[in-house]
């Protein structure tokens, strides 16, 4: 790899082989067939939504600003950088046994699930990789299964081995002294947040759903009173959104409280892990943003990596399940990224009224929280 270092383009790093991750039908995401239905949906993490985000930077109007690179299997040695030797040897025994194992609540490991998900896990080491070597800045781990709920000990949410997390632990073990992780998929962002929760080093934010613990598997609440353990307290910040905060509340979020906690921070490298799930669109989500609200987020999180990072911003795809309007908004986020002076893209079928005023009433009171019990942020 020779190519020099621009901020005009953005470096998409994919393998194919993790479609052969084949997630089932049946009633939502339960793989269950009840007997009477005619037709069984596809769970919402299939390859189809994949596929799409794949076409459209491919032969969309952005495709002259991306550049492919091949992604390829993270070691077992690698993964043990965040996930526990038990749970590693867990799934891969699974595996050997032939797969066709329910691992956690909807999350199913299938022939073919999990070299799919040593892809996914190598391809985003890969692309961290990219950019610790200098090759490039704007990077974008196009990847699945996803990982942000996958946690050190076990799987969680669709989710095996967390490759938001292996990047940021690859990013400090090459040097790296403070890591930002800004998650804006619906679903709290527990495994990343639990990997590092005892850390200084990481500051993990995630704007999400308030949508609370969901099982054994979850057992992370996404509250704003999480706020890390020991060295780590004061690093993990959340801030749980109401339903419907759509692209004004979600602003305002980032303007007064993910903006003034990363300029406090001041990392050395940024993560910023993507889902589309919070659209207007999404089966899996009721947050209701639109294409120009991932495009101004990736906006502002550009303008953030340029004046923390020089510029060096990794990518990590998570979720996101309506098959087309996903890909529409990656579109957008990475156009937001780019800081194109024009959308390249219209927005097909957004049309939603938007009313923040609740939204911005929870905001503030996060903020406050926030203030008065993050020791980094008393004096902001």
């Amino acid at each position: 790899m020779s190519a020099p270092i621009t901020s005009c383009r953005i470096n998409v790093f994919w393998h194919d082989g993790m479609l052969n991750h084949d997630t089932g039908k049946g009633v939502f995401d339960t793989g269950m067939n009840p007997g009477f239905l005619e037709v069984l949906e596809k769970h919402p993490e299939n390859s189809d939504r994949i596929r799409n985000i794949v076409s459209i930077l491919s032969k969309g109007p952005i495709s002259s600003y991306i550049s492919w690179h091949s992604g390829s299997p993270a070691t077992i040695h690698q993964l043990l950088s965040f996930h526990s030797q038990e749970y590693v040897d867990m799934l891969i025994e699974a595996d050997k046994n032939g797969g066709n194992k329910e691992i956690c609540c909807g999350t199913f490991l299938n022939p073919g699930s999990f070299n799919a998900a040593l892809l996914a896990a190598g391809t985003t080491l890969s692309a961290m990789k990219y950019i610790l070597d200098g090759y490039g800045e704007l990077v974008y781990a196009l990847v699945r299964p996803p990982g942000h709920h996958a946690q050190p000990t076990q799987a969680d949410g669709y989710c095996f081995f967390n490759n938001a997390g292996l990047a940021i632990q690859l990013a400090l073990d090459s040097g790296c002294k403070k890591v930002l992780a800004l998650d804006i998929d619906v679903h709290y962002g527990n495994g990343t947040a639990e990997g590092f929760y005892r850390s200084d080093k990481v500051l993990t934010v995630s704007l999400h759903m308030n949508h609370g613990s969901w099982g054994p598997s979850h057992p992370q609440n996404g509250t704003v009173d999480e706020l890390g353990e020991g060295e780590g307290f004061g690093y993990n910040l959340n801030v749980p959104l109401p339903n419907g905060s759509g692209d004004k509340g979600y602003g305002h979020a980032m303007r007064e409280v993910v903006i003034p906690a990363v300029e406090k921070f001041e990392p050395d490298m940024m993560v910023l892990v993507i889902g589309q799930d919070s659209s207007a669109f999404d089966p899996n989500g009721r947050q209701c943003l639109t294409m120009d609200g991932y495009r101004e987020i990736g906006r502002m999180v550009r303008r953030l990596a340029d004046k923390h990072c020089g510029s060096r911003l990794l990518i990590v795809q998570e979720g996101g399940y309506h098959v087309t309007y996903s890909a529409y908004c990656v579109h957008a986020t990475l156009e937001g990224v780019l800081d194109l002076p024009h959308p390249l893209l219209s927005d097909p079928i957004a049309c939603y009224p938007e009313d923040e005023t609740f939204a911005v009433k929870v905001i503030e009171a996060i903020k406050q929280f926030q203030m008065k019990n993050v020791p980094m942020l008393k004096d902001v």
